[in-house]
Formats: C-alpha cells, structure tokens, sequence
C-alpha cells in the first residue's frame, strides 16, 4: 500500500466497516443481478423491512448503493460493480487459507497415528 495519510486511511477504514455487516452483505448479494425495490430485496435476502431500509441507508450514504426513482417504487443498484471483485478476492484468500490449515490438519494426524 502506498503511504496514506491517516485521514484517507480513516476512511478506508469506514469503508469496510461498512461491508463488516452480514445483512449489508446479503442485500448487496441480492442486487448483483441488477437494481430491486425493497419488496424484492425482503424476498431475495429475507431479512425484515425494517432491517433492509436501514441497510440500504447505510449503502447508500457509504456511495455503493444508489437509489432510482421510478414511478411509486424505488429501486436500488450498485454503484460500482468493482465491489464484487473486493469480495471475490476476499473469498479465495479465505479459500487458499482454508485449503493450508485442512492440509497441516492432515499432516498432524498422520504425525499423531505414527
């Protein structure tokens, strides 16, 4: 990482705590196939209406989410689909974790059935 001031590293920082959240995760999960209003976003994520607002709230106000008006309804999408690539690196890091930590597991009881 480049030398960043403590100010831009704070809000890195919030970034993230914005994606620390599982219910966040679970709407931006369910927009990944394109914008949905809340009703759509309660059947996709089953999370409560209430839970869901305040999720999109947070999204929103972080700039991942936007909201579009259209008619009655508003619907919301992702900002920036670049945040699927954050997690799908996040994911096979945690993958390649999993995979060494299975393999010194397997060597540890092959050193314990000697």
């Amino acid at each position: 990482m480049l030398k960043t001031s403590p100010a831009a590293l704070g809000q890195i920082a919030d970034y993230f705590k914005v994606l620390s959240e599982i219910s966040r995760l679970q709407v931006l999960c369910s927009l990944k196939s394109g914008s949905k209003n809340v009703t759509e976003i309660i059947e996709t994520t089953g999370l409560g209406q209430a839970n869901v607002s305040k999720h999109l709230k947070i999204l929103t106000q972080a700039g991942i989410v936007k909201r579009q008006p259209q008619g009655v309804s508003v619907y919301y999408e992702i900002t920036d689909p670049l945040i699927f690539e954050i997690c799908e690196l996040v994911c096979d890091r945690l993958s390649i974790r999993l995979e060494e930590q299975s393999q010194q597991l397997k060597q540890l009881e092959v050193l314990r059935d000697r």
